[in-house]
């Protein structure tokens, strides 16, 4: 193994409810959406009984982490209250952790309101798009749990979040963000910090493309880094594809952000990205 293989496989631990996950090889979070709306799997899951069964199913594909969305990201989503997310969240988090009990939850809102639920039902890890700027009080309930947070760049408000921004330098302008949340995130007691640079949110096919080759540098090591790429649209789009017909494409981007140290891919095919992640491990 190379000296730079090893600096890239530097060692990232996050401590899950008094589980310390070592992040040394790089983890897989399965997507399971609890949506009728989500763009390319919405209604699937939106049940006890299938959102069990995708559990399973992430998890035998090589997840060990289950990120649950209750509300749906993409543009021209409906906007739901936390209310709604807890409705639609019912006892699937409970369930998943009483059937599956090693498996890693994280749990996908920008409200405090669902935290506090989603604590209570036992999630490991709040994943915020909003990076505390959709509702002031989610830092602080995130504050209360000691969980692992991972923070995302994005527009400050949930109304801009898809609007695209050309940056000077999408790089140094995502790390501005990150030096200026980490600072927030860790004077609130939260140490547990994941970075998220947002891709497929507010940002051009150039600038994607850009972060894509330029991984390595968000964040300057400091903190493990989790990218989102799957079936996203800055990849499909050019190539005139569906979301669900670019496998190829995205499991080559996966290696590439891999080699540059990303520590989880958040993903749809769980079984796909596994194979792109045992071939990491063998380079």
């Amino acid at each position: 193994m190379s000296s730079n293989s090893q600096t890239l496989k530097s060692f990232h631990s996050i401590n899950c409810n008094g589980r310390l996950i070592d992040l040394s090889s790089p983890q897989l979070m399965g997507i399971l959406n609890l949506t009728p709306d989500s763009f390319s799997d919405g209604g699937k899951f939106n049940n006890e009984k299938s959102a069990l069964q995708q559990a399973e199913k992430l998890l035998k594909d090589g997840a060990s982490i289950i990120d649950i969305g209750p509300q749906s990201t993409r543009p021209n989503a409906e906007f739901l209250s936390s209310e709604e997310e807890i409705r639609r969240i019912g006892n699937v988090i409970s369930l998943i952790k009483k059937e599956f009990p090693e498996a890693l939850i994280s749990l996908d809102t920008f409200y405090a309101e669902t935290v506090k639920f989603g604590f209570n039902e036992g999630i490991d890890i709040v994943n915020d798009i909003s990076g505390g700027q959709f509702d002031e009080k989610i830092l602080d309930a995130v504050a209360e749990t000691k969980l692992p947070y991972i923070l995302m760049h994005v527009n400050p408000s949930y109304q801009t979040m898809h609007e695209k921004t050309s940056f000077a330098d999408i790089t140094l302008t995502v790390n501005q963000y990150f030096s200026k949340k980490t600072d927030e995130l860790l004077n609130k007691g939260i140490k547990d910090i994941i970075l998220d640079p947002g891709f497929g949110f507010g940002k051009t096919v150039e600038d994607q493309m850009k972060m894509i080759d330029e991984v390595e540098f968000f964040g300057f090591g400091s903190f493990p880094m989790l990218i989102g790429i799957s079936r996203k649209s800055f990849i499909y789009k050019p190539l005139g594809k569906s979301a669900l017909d670019i496998n190829e494409e995205t499991q080559k981007l996966h290696m590439k952000v891999l080699k540059q140290g990303a520590k989880i891919l958040r993903v749809h095919d769980v079984a796909e990205a596994k194979k792109t992640v045992d071939e990491f491990l063998v380079l």
